[in-house]
């Protein structure tokens, strides 16, 4: 490699005059890339293991260049390296600097790869140890919803179908319904783990390298599983951005869900939760407000990560193989998503320690709506030998009559209820007990008291 002379970017004896200052700017990424040196340092000292291994590089020379690397980690990590925008990204500014520390050697580093095989290999590492940081921050999450729903077995509340009292459940079965989401998101980055992990590094530019290199040697010593298969469609391929982006939309959905749950139950219309004041913001002029502000936050959020997912499908959608100056975006997405998600999980795991159930106002709206109405018709099915839509029937004929008469059914009296079944006994009013129902759905994945306990003890055990 010809040494980099007069300070000028590493192309300089092909592209003779200077750039334009306006053109430098839009080429620099090493304000966005620079938090891609370890991994970049990291996957160079292997490449240059493997360049010894396979006798295309002395061992005099791997050794200077190891160490000039390893001089530049230490640098960086104690910000006392100077980056500079006309060495446009992280690649070149850690080869400028080897120049520096170890002269002319140097130029060996870039045998047999480009930066379009580097750049994804760093940019692969780089999201498999974020994906990893976002699965243990939902492990948090988890952990700490399992520990609302345990304080809340048996707390009573109004299951929503269109926003409207539906069914009794426990209020601990709706926060494990989140558990599920939250699991699914893991699996989700989970599998997307095992897709991305295919090694680049050794497809050069596009059509692969003249030079007898071991791509199994790079392969284990970067963790990856295998070598890629087709050098064209490596240099191409960011469905690994993708599969990252949309699994933090996913993820996002999720938090923004519950967040504008939170919000309507915090309300004064519902009344059903209260916040800490950790969590709450006041009002520049009501005195008394105290606004679920930090929920807002988090279902405002889901916007921009749906953007940034986008932006990225967009991007792609029209570029042909293989590699193209679009493609520099893709990191700057990648990590706003990923700082944004983090922050989210980090932000609800503290609102989930500063929330508390209004427990009475739970069960009283739970007691309105004529909740039990189902089991009543489930009732004169196992009892009466009614097809569930005669069931059905009857039971509406039951509701009209309650609430013509202003009253609950669990106030009607079993007088009033034989005028519409004349052959129920007084049992039936243990039907309309709300405890009663909830236990009454045991099928697995219901929400009686019993099932609820076995879930938990089985969150617990999977942990």
């Amino acid at each position: 490699m010809a040494k980099n002379k007069n300070n000028q970017a590493i192309w300089s004896s092909r592209i003779q005059n200077k750039g334009s200052a306006l053109f430098q700017k839009i080429g620099s990424s090493i304000n966005i890339d620079k938090r891609l040196y370890k991994e970049d340092i990291k996957s160079s000292i292997v490449h240059v293991e493997m360049l010894f291994k396979q006798k295309i590089i002395s061992f005099k020379i791997k050794n200077k260049i190891i160490y000039g690397l390893q001089k530049i980690q230490r640098e960086i990590s104690k910000n006392k390296f100077e980056f500079n925008n006309k060495y446009e990204d992280i690649h070149m500014n850690i080869e400028k600097e080897l120049f520096k520390i170890i002269g002319e050697e140097a130029g060996y580093i870039h045998t047999a790869r480009s930066r379009n095989d580097q750049v994804i290999t760093d940019f692969k590492i780089w999201i498999k140890s974020a994906t990893n940081e976002i699965n243990t921050n939902l492990d948090k999450v988890i952990k700490s919803t399992l520990k609302v729903a345990e304080k809340n077995i048996e707390t009573i509340m109004p299951g929503f179908t269109h926003l409207k009292n539906a069914q009794p459940i426990s209020l601990a079965h709706y926060f494990m319904a989140y558990i599920e989401m939250f699991n699914r998101d893991k699996r989700r980055f989970i599998n997307n783990l095992k897709s991305l992990n295919e090694n680049p590094l050794g497809v050069a530019a596009l059509a692969g390298t003249s030079f007898n290199i071991d791509r199994n040697f790079t392969t284990k010593k970067l963790n990856f599983n295998s070598p890629t298969n087709n050098s064209v469609d490596t240099v191409s391929d960011r469905d690994f951005v993708l599969d990252f982006l949309y699994s933090v939309s996913v993820c996002s959905i999720h938090i923004s869900r519950i967040a504008e749950e939170l919000i309507i139950w915090n309300s004064d219309g519902f009344n059903l939760i209260q916040l800490s004041d950790k969590v709450v913001t006041g009002s520049s002029i009501m005195p008394q407000k105290k606004n679920p502000d930090i929920l807002e936050y988090l279902r405002g959020k889901t916007g921009s990560m749906f953007g940034n997912l986008f932006a990225m499908l967009t991007i792609l959608k029209g570029l042909p193989l293989s590699y193209f100056k679009d493609m520099q975006d893709d990191k700057e997405i990648v990590f706003k998503s990923h700082d944004t998600l983090i922050n989210c999980l980090r932000i609800f795991d503290e609102i989930l320690k500063n929330i508390s159930p209004n427990k009475k106002k739970m069960y009283e709206l739970a007691d309105t709506g004529f909740t039990t109405a189902t089991d009543f018709a489930d009732y004169l099915v196992k009892n009466h030998s009614m097809s569930f839509r005669k069931a059905y029937q009857k039971t509406a004929e039951l509701v009209n009559l309650a609430e013509k008469k202003k009253m609950k059914l669990r106030e009607l009296k079993i007088e009033e209820i034989r005028k519409i079944i004349p052959k129920v006994t007084n049992d039936v009013l243990k039907v309309f007990d709300l405890k009663n129902s909830i236990n009454s759905k045991k099928s697995y994945g219901g929400t009686s008291f019993e099932n609820i306990k076995r879930m938990i003890m089985k969150y617990k055990k999977d942990k």
